[in-house]
């Protein structure tokens, strides 16, 4: 556990940087709007979910126990319409596309959430919910659907700004004149042909899209809980509803999430994701070109709040930016295989130490990754001169101070949630290949067939296979 005097947090509620306070000492509850589950994730939805599983492994580091929920909206007007052009039900379309989700993130190495609720999982509380909002005046029936009324919270458009004046000026909804106020949201939709629908109060329906998320969070941690994050696009109308209806509900302003956490947009090539300027790409496509520990770190390269933008030459100045990484990684390791008595490491190791406590700072300083990041730089750089010390300079080698400084240097790398995994071919047979050609090429070189071992060298590089050549032998790297 690291020491620390102060988390602040930037809170959208009150636009401004707060102190964390948890609601339980030594516990963290969030829970962070999921996917719908109609087609194949995309690098929009990856970003909060790497970014929160920063953020979590962050807290984890500093003792916290943390309980992360996030749902999936398996019941939607969207999977719906995809099982009809699928010809499958709505079901098949959500286990397809939430295996695809889990399968996307699994790739950008995000730890499994507590739990995953899903919609349809949880129409007893959704039902019991919009009962109660009735009953406290604050929802109406109208032939079957129930809307919420947004003139009876005092609070409406606090989390985004707005008034609701403001919002009426500007809103484009759909006209119903059953609705009491055009800004009335439906919490129950009566149901419609060829469906899936529930039994209700009201006869049979679904829930409307803002009343999952309230009854998800409050099922799993409870009336109040401290974090509730999402992407900036679900400020409004989303979360400012999330939380009309979960106050008016508990009957108190002070309930629900503490702290309001939003990440920022990702644009492609400096322009809006969007399908109709056909620059919406999956997480699948982009790992047909990248593994996913680079695009993990490419986003958490960039702070949270501000927009990213995605680019072919961002992604590889963040695979080179990695690999500098991996290499001061793998150096200590070969290092570390040795013995050594010496002290030559001191000054490395006091460095390793002051990095990790700025890198902490950094990660308490509303979870800036972007410079946390920096410091696990100035560390890789230091391991690399002092390996290059000992390998090619003779430098005695000091076990013990390396070794306590690759500690610091692994702690902050899975906070990062980077370096924790070999290649999937590790301890394969195609290693063994590449192991023994590489012991080939070695005994070509001492033998001075300079001709066998240029060709072992040029046919490794051609399977993406760099060779590194020291004082102290030759090892294999992938690039």
């Amino acid at each position: 556990m690291s020491n620390l005097r102060d988390i602040s947090v930037y809170n959208t509620m009150t636009r401004r940087k707060e102190k964390f306070a948890p609601l339980e000492e030594g516990k963290v509850g969030i829970y962070v709007c999921g996917v719908t589950p109609y087609n194949e994730p995309h690098i929009g939805n990856a970003r909060p979910f790497v970014t929160w599983d920063a953020i979590r492994r962050f807290f984890s580091s500093c003792g916290y126990e943390v309980r992360y929920i996030q749902n999936f909206t398996d019941v939607d007007d969207k999977i719906i319409r995809t099982s009809h052009e699928q010809k499958i039900t709505w079901k098949e379309v959500a286990d397809k596309y939430i295996d695809a989700y889990f399968k996307a993130m699994d790739a950008l190495n995000v730890r499994r959430a507590d739990a995953y609720p899903r919609v349809s999982d949880t129409m007893p509380e959704i039902i019991e919910m919009v009962e109660g909002l009735i009953e406290k005046g604050y929802a109406y029936e109208m032939d079957g659907d129930v809307c919420y009324s947004v003139e009876k919270f005092g609070g409406y458009g606090k989390l985004s700004g707005r008034s609701l004046d403001d919002m009426m000026a500007g809103a484009r909804v759909e006209v119903d004149e059953r609705k009491r106020n055009p800004m009335d949201f439906v919490l129950w939709k009566a149901a419609k042909p060829g469906e899936p629908s529930w039994d209700s109060p009201w006869g049979k329906g679904r829930p409307g899209w803002h009343i999952e998320c309230s009854a998800m969070s409050l099922k799993y941690l409870g009336r109040t809980f401290d974090f509730h994050g999402g992407g900036s696009d679900l400020i409004f109308p989303h979360h400012e509803n999330e939380i009309a209806q979960s106050q008016a509900y508990c009957g108190d302003e002070n309930c629900f999430a503490r702290y309001w956490v939003h990440n920022g947009f990702i644009t492609i090539d400096e322009q809006k994701m969007s399908k109709s300027l056909h620059n919406f790409l999956t997480v699948a496509e982009i790992l047909e070109k990248y593994p996913g520990e680079v695009v993990r770190f490419f986003i958490l390269q960039t702070h949270y709040r501000s927009p990213l933008d995605f680019s072919d030459e961002r992604l590889k100045d963040a695979a080179a930016g990695l690999s500098r990484l991996k290499t001061a990684s793998d150096n200590a390791e070969e290092l570390l295989k040795r013995d050594g008595g010496a002290d030559t490491a001191v000054a490395l190791k006091k460095s390793a130490g002051e990095a990790k406590e700025k890198f902490f700072e950094a990660m308490a300083d509303d979870f800036n990754t972007a410079l946390a990041i920096s410091y696990l730089f100035a560390v890789a750089k230091e391991i690399n001169v002092y390996y290059n010390d000992v390998v090619n300079h003779g430098t005695p080698f000091d076990k013990e101070n390396l070794s306590s400084a690759k500690a610091d240097f692994d702690e902050m790398a899975g906070i990062i949630g980077i370096l924790e995994s070999k290649d999937e071919a590790a301890s394969s047979d195609e290693d063994a290949k590449i192991d023994a050609l590489v012991e080939e090429r070695l005994a070509a070189r001492k033998a001075k067939n300079w001709a066998r071992a240029d060709e072992i060298r040029d046919m490794l590089k051609a399977q993406g296979i760099i060779i590194e050549d020291s004082a102290s032998g030759s090892r294999w790297k992938r690039a």
